[in-house]
C-alpha cells in the first residue's frame, strides 16, 4: 500500500521530496556504509535534483543510476544520462558514482550484459524515485511493450531493453524485482491528469494494464508525492 503526500505547490513538492530522500540516503549510509539511489529521467524531476545535489551527504559513498534510459548517446537532448549529469551530479553530488544505463553500440542488446553486470554489482537499491505516466507506466515498463511480461516476472533480469507503441526509441529499464526490492520507493506525480491515473492504478486490475502497480502493491514502503 502507498501513502499519499500532497503539497501546496510544486516548489514545496520538490523540496519535500529532496528532504525525505536525503534522510533515506543518510540512513542507508549510517547502516550500510554506502547507498544506492535510482531516479527517473525526463524534465519533471530536474528541480528535485537541483535541491538534492546540495545535500551535505557523503556522496562519494553513493551510487546513482537511472530507473530507465533512452538508447541514445549523451549528445542527444533526449538522453536521461545527460540530464542526470547536468541536474544532479553537480555541487556536492558531483562525488557520487554514476552506474551506466547506456553504452554506445548498434543496439541495446549488444551492451545489455555489460550494463546489467554494473547494475547487479550495486543492488539492492536503497532509495528508488519513480515517475508515472498518464498511461500508468513507470520506468520504461509501458503497457503493450514487447518484453513487458518478462520484465514484470519475479525472475526477470535486472535490466531489459523495451520497445513500445508510440515510444520512438528503444529503452533500457530496471525490471520489477529491482523496483520491488528497493528499501524505500517514492513516486513523483504532478498535475491532475497524473492524479487521475494514479487513482485508476490503485484499483484492482492486471499489472500489464497499469505497470506502476508492481510498486504500489509491493510489501515495502511506497510514498507518493503530489502537487497540482
Amino acid at each position: 500500500m502507498s501513502d499519499w503526500i500532497e503539497y501546496p505547490g510544486r516548489t514545496a513538492l520538490f523540496e519535500g521530496l529532496a528532504h525525505v530522500v536525503e534522510a533515506d540516503l543518510r540512513q542507508a549510509l549510517k547502516t550500510r556504509g554506502k547507498a544506492v539511489l535510482a531516479v527517473p529521467g525526463g524534465t519533471t524531476p530536474a528541480p528535485f535534483f537541483e535541491i538534492l545535489r546540495k545535500s551535505p551527504l557523503d556522496w562519494a559513498k553513493v551510487s546513482v543510476l537511472l530507473t530507465d534510459e533512452r538508447f541514445v548517446p549523451e549528445t542527444c537532448v533526449r538522453s536521461n544520462t545527460r540530464l542526470l549529469r547536468e541536474a544532479l551530479l553537480q555541487d556536492n553530488a558531483k562525488a557520487a558514482t554514476l552506474v551506466a544505463l547506456y553504452k554506445e553500440a548498434d543496439s541495446a542488446e549488444q551492451v545489455l550484459a555489460q550494463l546489467s553486470a554494473g547494475i547487479q554489482a550495486v543492488l539492492p537499491l536503497d532509495v528508488c524515485v519513480l515517475g508515472m505516466g498518464a498511461d500508468m507506466h513507470t520506468a520504461s515498463l509501458f503497457p503493450g511493450a514487447d518484453l513487458l511480461e518478462q520484465a514484470l516476472s519475479d525472475t526477470a533480469p535486472p535490466l531489459l531493453p523495451m520497445r513500445a507503441p508510440g515510444v520512438p526509441e528503444t529503452r533500457l529499464t530496471l525490471t520489477a524485482p529491482v523496483l520491488q526490492n528497493a528499501g524505500t520507493v517514492h513516486i513523483l506525480i504532478a498535475g491532475k491528469q497524473k492524479q487521475e491515473a494514479y487513482a485508476r492504478a490503485c484499483q484492482a486490475g492486471p499489472v500489464e494494464k497499469a505497470p506502476v502497480r508492481i510498486v504500489l502493491n509491493r510489501k515495502g514502503p511506497v510514498l507518493v508525492h503530489y502537487a497540482d
